[in-house]
């Protein structure tokens, strides 16, 4: 199951990207029916509701009366804070019976008004925000819903802004068009991205990549994409795991491929075998393979790559105290420091980069590297050559 975290600011049409993801057949899990779902007449939280806040909360009809609640839970921090503690677990379950009765579906879209501001992003294996200007969502909402400006103004600052927005979230969605134009782009999101991934993810299949390419460090966000994969990938396993962003991504102004590398340092390979399972379920299958340190010298590892057709990751699983861990942090180090060799391993880079653009894949050019890293490697880890 690709497992899909959906969001928006308030007016920005999230409802409308969800349903044009319904149509393409993904299961739609609405954050706010569930809300609703848990306080319905007969439900058991409405009991434990009354027991709390007095039987005013519960309406004629039988289900809630929300004016009342309000009017007793957010009169003081105390109640805010009880109110919570039953709501909350609540709805968690109520979500997770919700996932597990689509099991087998393809993609699964949690739709949540507060995914940023409550932290669930990590949860998921891509979040997609539905983006408008916050001034054509002030307008919207004055129009569409009737709002007063001091209102709809009001309830837009309450929420995240789109910086912390944008920090967390994978895909952006253009909604200040037309409805036909988010359409086709919802469209070519599932046909191109959604879809494959999902298909990868079940097959543990790693998603396909092409030749060799250096890109411009201005034209991405690199370090910010890690820090969301890292965050991820915490969720999956636990934090008791150091995970690092090494590679070219992670020098700033360094042009590299569009390939996020990470290192996941553990205390033994048979923890990081452990962990192949989880990580193939995050969307990063893996098997063991080696680091070559050169002169005939190979160190054992996990790879894991990723199975997300729109995100190309290296997942390097080593032990925490081996050379090519070492080797990684130090390196990543020395080109953020010293320019004059940052130019000159640019200039490999590039040069390499020319050799094999017509390669079908990228194992000649990483092998055409490894004089260099050689080099680096007789100057950062001198000790391994001993």
């Amino acid at each position: 199951m690709l497992k899909i975290g959906l969001t928006g600011g308030i007016g920005a049409g999230k409802s409308t990207v969800s349903e044009i993801l319904a149509a393409h057949g993904a299961v739609i899990i609405d954050a706010d029916k569930i809300a609703r779902e848990v306080v319905a007449p007969g439900e058991p939280l409405l009991e434990e509701l009354a027991e709390r806040f007095g039987e005013d909360v519960i309406a004629d009809g039988g289900g809630l009366d929300r004016a009342q609640l309000a009017a007793a839970a957010f009169v003081d921090e105390e109640s805010t804070l009880a109110l919570n503690a039953l709501m909350h677990p609540a709805i968690r379950d109520r979500t997770l019976e919700h996932f597990a009765r689509h099991s087998d579906a393809e993609v699964v879209v949690h739709d949540v008004p507060l995914l940023v501001e409550n932290a669930m992003t990590p949860a998921y294996h891509l979040n997609l925000l539905v983006d408008v200007p916050s001034d054509l969502r002030l307008q919207r909402l004055m129009s569409a819903r009737g709002m007063d400006r001091a209102d709809a103004e009001s309830r837009i600052a309450r929420q995240a802004d789109d910086e912390d927005r944008y920090a967390v979230c994978d895909v952006i969605i253009d909604n200040a068009g037309s409805v036909s134009q988010t359409q086709a782009r919802v469209a070519r999101l599932v046909d191109d991205r959604l879809l494959p991934f999902a298909a990868n993810l079940e097959a543990q299949r790693r998603a396909a990549r092409g030749p060799v390419e250096l890109v411009d460090a201005t034209d991405h966000d690199w370090p910010m994409q890690a820090q969301r994969i890292i965050a991820k990938l915490h969720h999956g396993i636990g934090t008791q795991f150091r995970i690092d962003h090494i590679g070219s991504t992670a020098v700033p102004g360094l042009a590299a491929k569009d390939v996020i590398d990470l290192q996941l340092l553990v205390p033994d390979l048979d923890t990081a075998r452990a962990l192949s399972a989880t990580l193939a379920d995050l969307g990063y299958p893996g098997d063991d393979a080696v680091d070559n340190l050169g002169e005939g010298q190979f160190e054992s590892k996990r790879f894991h790559a990723n199975t997300d057709p729109g995100r190309a990751v290296n997942l390097h699983v080593r032990t925490e105290d081996s050379v090519g861990a070492v080797f990684a942090r130090e390196f990543v180090e020395l080109m953020r420091t010293d320019s004059a060799e940052r130019e000159r391993y640019a200039l490999v880079k590039r040069t390499l980069a020319d050799d094999h653009a017509r390669d079908a894949h990228t194992a000649g050019y990483a092998d055409a590297k490894e004089p260099y890293f050689l080099t680096m490697r007789r100057r950062l880890v001198p000790a391994s050559f001993d």
